[in-house]
């Protein structure tokens, strides 16, 4: 979309996308070359190119990478693969004013973060910012297999009938079903419940930290989309989670993700952080990696 749109204004050259390190944009082969990882690209090579690399945090390093090519900037608010790593308000607000004084599209994946998952809709209206154009998945469909791209009317503008295609896209399930979890998702009430919940939930966890400190180093992340950060393998945490009936699965940084239903209960909150600290006592007294 982002490509089509200078396309359509005289400008092909510029397509180049800056991508942000530690970043997961999905397993298509532009997903693949947009996050540019090792790890998700090893196998899949060669790479679709018109992407260019940095790390978010440097923002002279990133005006100075915009050229008359930049097409788009993309970027996840939260990181979920990259180790639940948090963009600052601020960072992401000079992200926006760069994209604007340039003239070039923000794109923002709320694929993990966004559908209520840190307390609003869209974890980018913390910073109160706009993209011009949004994915969104998982969350929105409850369960229930259903993605969305969103754009601004002038973002879009390149995407006429006939210039692009999707052989399930529009499924009419798949957007009443999408339609009731938005309804119910958006709600004021609803979201101000994830926001109590989280921090029923991070209190806790901060605690757990401290009495764990051999185990674990911090805790990361926004609402209902946690990290904690781990001084011994992640793979062992995890293992100690299974054992004690808790599933949670492994990020980038040594991190282990925390990713319950937003509308769980406080009792299952209570009970998780109890299945947690079994998890690093047992960690403690078994065979551990260092890190």
């Amino acid at each position: 979309m982002a490509r089509k749109y200078w396309f359509d204004n005289g400008l092909e050259d510029r397509y180049e996308i800056i991508a942000f390190n530690g970043s997961f944009h999905g397993r298509s082969s532009a997903g693949i070359a947009a996050a540019g990882s090792e790890k998700l690209t090893k196998g899949f090579g060669p790479l679709l190119p018109g992407f260019v690399h940095l790390n978010w945090a440097d923002h002279e390093v990133i005006e100075a990478a915009i050229t008359s090519k930049t097409a788009a900037m993309i970027v996840e608010p939260l990181q979920g693969e990259g180790g639940i790593r948090l963009l600052p308000d601020e960072c992401l607000k000079e992200l926006r004013r760069l994209c604007d004084d340039h003239g070039i599209l923000l794109i923002l994946d709320e694929v993990q973060c966004g559908m209520g998952r840190t307390g609003k809709l869209f974890a980018h209206e913390w910073a109160g910012i706009e993209p011009d154009i949004m994915m969104v998945a998982k969350g929105i469909g409850g369960g229930f297999p259903l993605g969305a791209v969103l754009a601004t009317e002038n973002a879009a503008s390149g995407m006429t009938a006939g210039t692009h295609g999707s052989t399930y896209g529009g499924n009419p399930l798949a957007c009443a079903v999408g339609c009731a979890v938005i309804d119910h998702i958006a709600d004021d009430v609803f979201l101000e419940g994830v926001r109590r919940k989280s921090g029923l939930l991070r209190q806790p966890l901060e605690s757990l930290v401290a009495a764990h400190p051999d185990i674990f180093e911090e805790v990361r992340g926004s609402g209902l989309m946690l990290g904690l950060k781990c001084k011994i393998s992640n793979s062992d945490v995890l293992k100690a989670c299974y054992e004690a009936h808790l599933i949670t699965v492994s990020a980038a940084d040594n991190v282990i993700r925390l990713l319950p239903p937003l509308n769980l209960s406080d009792e299952e909150i209570t009970e998780a952080i109890a299945r947690l600290d079994k998890a690093a006592k047992a960690c403690e007294t078994g065979p551990l990696t260092a890190q």
